[in-house]
């Protein structure tokens, strides 16, 4: 075993059992300790690697790094016999605070300091996300006679920051729609937010401005993320078969719960490998109480179907029974809702179960990528409408009223709902469902278009389904809150017995 190999294994062993020496950092006696090793992990190599080199810089410069930072170092900059990287991708998944941005920069310097990399990128969703990186990079460099030596130039551009050394060495930050404008040859390339990434033109056009690079690498961090997070759930992909032992050049590594418990305190530890270092246990029990899908997604580190959701994925889930119908003689309300661009449209139909219950279905779906046809989306609703006792279909002005108009002529009753009857509608969809009230079929496509849903405030304490502010298409939740207005109506004119 050489030098360097038997320098590696020692330092791994001090990171990752109880000698916490080596990061500089001490936790609280008797504190609870974060995991340093991420629970999932591309299968591990025993090939030489460059990490020592930036946990030895980072301490030069006064950066001691946290154990799961030193293991990550270690684990993401393993190179092959040619010198190149083992990981030409690496991806980091780890719960809020816990240091991906102490991280990123330590990386971005050592690449400008160390390894002479010609030119590196930082972006992310925001812009003020990599601004604030690029601020800490600045202040560190300023800090530091011996790195502020070697500065050429710093520039101060909106979007186009940039640090310049002597010798031809830059680190720049590129907002994240324009990222790939005018680059060329990176050697590595930061995306943070990773998350927030809803498609995969920006993530591709920043990766293939590298293709001509001597030894690129391409870095993404984020917390857990929803449905939506196209490209996050691409590399997630692509990361589990790795840690089953598919052949991929991605590094991934996920510091993640087990479980959805956000009581299990096993669970903040798999999550949070900065707890107990520079986060306090109390500060995690003290945001328990906060949304469920929030907690799970910012400290359990869960992936969930729509972060901030505006119905609760458990009280849904709870609400299906497989195979349930309508009747086609029991009284029906059907809600018929298009989304903004009017490529979208949906059909959803509902009925009384009991006095306190009743059942909803979606019925038809409409698409076109221009734009859909009024007439026959009216055409289609007037066969549900006599296939069932219908009493009115429900719709918004704002984006079914062409289709709905149509209807009126062929006797069909129909009923707009907007402003505060919508707010109404909304409300009284998710008393329903956390009261178990709703049923539903389990139906795929209504599900994820309910749990993509977005809350959007209204006033000054309402709040309705944001059309807009969804991340995806949302018609037939909107359609389900149209009709729960009605089938939440009691019978009788009395509701509430006293006495």
């Amino acid at each position: 075993m050489t030098k360097a190999k038997k320098a590696q294994k020692s330092h791994l062993k001090a990171v990752t059992g109880t000698d916490r020496v080596e990061s500089g950092l001490f936790p609280s006696q008797g504190s609870i300790i974060g995991s340093t090793t991420p629970r999932i992990a591309s299968k591990p190599s025993q090939l030489p690697s460059k990490g020592l080199e930036m946990i030895e810089f980072a301490r030069s410069i006064g950066m001691k790094l946290m154990p799961w930072q030193e293991w990550l170092a270690i684990e993401s900059h393993r190179v092959k016999p040619d010198g190149r990287w083992l990981n030409s991708q690496v991806c980091v998944v780890v719960a809020r605070q816990s240091g991906k941005t102490t991280f990123q920069i330590m990386r971005a310097l050592t690449g400008l300091f160390v390894w002479n990399e010609p030119l590196q990128i930082g972006t992310a969703h925001r812009l003020t996300t990599s601004l604030e990186t690029f601020r800490h990079m600045v202040g560190i460099i300023e800090a530091n006679a011996d790195l502020r030596s070697q500065v050429k130039r710093i520039r101060w551009a909106h979007g186009s920051e940039e640090i310049e050394l002597l010798n031809g060495n830059r680190y720049m930050v590129k907002a994240g729609g324009a990222a790939a404008r005018g680059i060329s040859r990176p050697e590595t390339i930061f995306l943070d937010e990773l998350r927030e990434m809803k498609d995969l033109d920006s993530f591709a056009s920043l990766r293939y401005t590298a293709m001509a690079s001597k030894n690129p690498m391409v870095i993404g961090l984020s917390n857990a993320g929803d449905q939506h997070s196209v490209v996050l759930n691409q590399l997630r992909e692509r990361g589990l078969a790795a840690a089953s032992g598919a052949a991929d050049d991605i590094g991934y590594f996920e510091w993640s719960a087990a479980t959805d418990d956000i009581n299990d305190v096993e669970n903040w530890k798999a999550a949070n490998p900065a707890l107990g270092y520079t986060i306090h246990e109390d500060n995690i029990r003290a945001v328990l109480n906060d949304p469920p899908d929030v907690v799970r997604t910012e400290v359990l580190c869960r992936w969930v179907a729509t972060i901030s959701s505006a119905i609760p994925q458990d009280a849904w889930n709870e609400c299906g029974e497989d195979d349930l119908q309508l009747d086609p003689n029991a009284p029906t309300w059907l809600g018929l809702d298009f989304s903004p661009d009017r490529r979208s449209a949906a059909l959803v139909g509902a009925q009384k179960l009991s006095e306190d219950r009743f059942v909803v279905r979606l019925l038809h779906t409409w698409s076109n990528p221009v734009a859909l046809d009024d007439r026959a989306v009216a055409n289609d609703v007037a066969t549900y409408a006599r296939k069932y006792p219908t009493e009115t279909v429900a719709f918004s002005r704002r984006t079914a009223a062409a289709s709905a108009m149509r209807l009126q002529p062929a006797g069909i009753s129909i009923t707009d709902i907007d402003g505060a009857i919508y707010a109404q509608s909304c409300d009284e969809l998710l008393g329903a469902i956390t009261s178990r009230r709703l049923r539903h079929a389990n139906q795929p496509e209504l599900t994820s278009q309910v749990l993509s849903a977005a809350r959007l405030r209204m006033g000054d304490t309402g709040w309705v389904i944001g059309r807009r502010a969804s991340q995806s298409t949302v018609t037939a939740c909107v359609a389900t809150a149209l009709v729960s207005h009605f089938a939440t109506r009691p019978s009788t004119e009395i509701d509430i017995l006293v006495g």
